[in-house]
């Protein structure tokens, strides 16, 4: 399936409702941008003056051999093009601020938005599609619309004037040229309706593309390894050759207006050549009349045949308006409720209150799950992968919302708590965590901004990372590189837990937290999670007994159900217990 029906969450809106959307983004710039455009006005218009002009010149000099020839002429077509020059230059500087502003400000709203939708978003749609939506689009929509607006008016408004010397000249034959032009317009209605489906898809391939590149770029040694390079090439070969066809289709349907608008002025100034020498002959129209009209025809189907190709990139443009509007009109699923309450402190405990969830609503990952944690305790999820562990304590922070039931935090459910307070309150290590690029100060500080540098040292010294940093020429403004490329395995871990010791909240998530290291690394990065432990409310999820055999409570998870719950030692009492079957499987000789 296409990505672009993966985004399900975009609402598919009236087509006027997509230019309300923008109108904010508008608004602030408005008077620069109509400056611009009506700019347009004299730029289009200083077109006829050439022509308008010919019509004296050719009536004294040529025709009556007149010595007393109107030598203003030149120049005043010099000072004409001169003045729409210098209109050309102002314009096009306006339209370049304003389409530049316009589209920041869209990028930094749709920014805005993706910072805040829930993980499910990311879930459904890929990288590259992401990509496209919320960046590429904005730069199609608002420099491109923008750009192209300006073209499209300044040859509309030279259209109208060089009708205006057409009318002035000849009405026999203005009429002659204008039902040619009206009958050569008027397929231009269909541009839209024929392209639409099309640019769609076009948008879907492109994000594709963007998506090989990044897995290419994050999968760079599994793809070194695995012998996969002409596997992956085949992949970006067949979306590129799809991203080409599309193109080619996109040819098919708007290149033949250009030639078509040429064929139909051709049969028009054939006609007003025919009819035009008869008026002559008859004494009608004069010499000058018929060459001014001549020249403002073939200035005025000059702009005609490009204001096809012109039209088609202004309907390309509002198109990508209408995917931006569809992504601001996108409202998060997960979000504070109104007068919602804020968290200060853990200090009853927490409670899961059959709770039952899925991520698609016919596959169910947790069923009816009911305990409770008292503050200040540690709670360990085990069980077979698959089982539902990580989904459990995905819930707490509400990166998604329960199905059924609810989660409390001292007697209040998580949904009526503010989502800025509940996060506050909650620190999270990952197995795989995301570091930013930057050093490692500015990673640690993600966790408290305002940290003083003796909060920075402690945090270091209890995620025994300290020693690490004192040995770097740049100390704690050593680069780690993107996503910490520059660090070992352990060291990331590390400064991970250094960035949740250091935004001291009173429940902390152990998400396989030691899983990917070896047993030196893993050995040392326990010693920093058995610090970051120390009074606070944890959840750990570990496939290794061996590093939740302390826990207060171990959950054993399989299926989404809870198959057994107690201590250690209580748990290996169970006679053919689930619990008891892992130890053994992990700890017999």
């Amino acid at each position: 399936m296409s990505k672009e029906y993966k985004m399900q969450e975009s609402p598919k809106l009236p087509f006027w409702d997509h230019y309300k959307i923008m109108w904010p983004f508008v608004k602030p710039y408005l008077f620069r941008a109509l400056l611009s455009v009506s700019l347009c006005i004299p730029i289009g218009a200083l077109d006829a003056v050439v022509a308008l002009a010919l019509k004296p010149y050719m009536d004294v000099v040529l025709v009556d051999k007149s010595a007393q020839s109107p030598a203003y002429i030149p120049l005043v077509i010099v000072a004409f093009t001169l003045v729409q020059g210098a209109l050309n230059y102002i314009a096009t500087y306006l339209n370049g601020w304003v389409g530049g502003k316009i589209t920041v400000d869209v990028k930094r709203a749709l920014f805005r938005k993706l910072l805040f939708l829930e993980p499910a978003f990311y879930d459904k749609n890929d990288s590259g599609y992401i990509i496209q939506r919320f960046s590429s689009d904005a730069d199609a929509a608002c420099n491109g619309l923008i750009d192209n607006i300006r073209l499209f008016l300044s040859r509309v408004f030279s259209s109208l004037a060089l009708v205006g010397v057409l009318i002035y000249n000849s009405w026999q034959l203005s009429i002659i040229a204008i039902l040619v032009l009206v009958c050569a317009l008027m397929p231009l209605s269909q541009v839209r309706r024929m392209i639409k489906n099309t640019i769609r898809k076009q948008v879907a391939e492109s994000a594709t593309v963007l998506t090989n590149y990044n897995e290419t770029y994050a999968g760079c040694k599994t793809i070194a390894s695995y012998n996969l390079q002409e596997h992956a090439y085949e992949k970006y070969d067949h979306t590129v050759t799809k991203l080409f066809k599309l193109s080619i289709k996109m040819i098919q349907k708007t290149a033949w207006m250009t030639p078509m608008l040429h064929v139909v002025a051709s049969v028009g100034i054939g006609a007003v050549i025919g009819y035009g020498s008869y008026l002559i002959v008859n004494g009608t129209i004069t010499s000058g009349n018929f060459v001014s009209f001549l020249t403002a025809l073939i200035m005025l189907y000059g702009p005609v045949k490009n204001i096809g190709k012109n039209f088609s990139a202004v309907q390309v443009s509002f198109l990508a308006i209408e995917r931006i509007a569809e992504i601001l009109k996108i409202r998060p699923q997960i979000i504070d409720k109104p007068h919602a309450r804020k968290l200060d402190r853990v200090k009853k405990g927490i409670c899961f209150d059959h709770v039952s969830f899925a991520y698609n609503p016919d596959s169910p990952v947790l069923k009816d799950i009911t305990l409770h944690v008292p503050a200040g305790t540690t709670t360990a999820f085990v069980g077979n992968s698959g089982g539902g562990k990580s989904t459990i304590v995905s819930l707490l922070p509400r990166f998604y919302d329960v199905c059924a039931g609810k989660i409390t935090i001292d007697g209040h459910d998580i949904r009526d708590l503010t989502l800025a307070s509940l996060r506050d309150n909650i620190a999270v290590v990952f197995q795989d965590n995301f570091l930013f690029s930057g050093s490692i100060r500015d990673n640690i500080l993600l966790g408290k901004p305002d940290a003083t540098d003796e909060e920075i040292n402690k945090a270091l010294e209890m995620a025994y990372l300290k020693d690490f940093v004192d040995e770097q020429e740049d100390g704690l403004d050593t680069d780690i590189g993107e996503r910490g490329s520059l660090l070992s395995g352990g060291q990331r871990q590390r400064l991970a837990i250094a960035r949740a010791f250091i935004k001291n909240a009173p429940i902390v998530i152990l998400d396989e937290a030691t899983s990917a290291l070896d047993n030196k690394s893993e050995a040392v990065v326990q010693k920093a999670i058995d610090n970051l432990m120390q009074d606070r409310t944890v959840f750990v999820i570990a496939h290794r007994l061996s590093t939740v055999q302390n826990a207060d409570e171990i959950i054993v998870i399989n299926n989404g159900e809870i198959l057994e719950k107690g201590s250690h030692e209580q748990l290996l009492q169970i006679k053919n217990g689930a619990y008891a079957s892992l130890y053994n499987a992990q700890f017999k000789k």
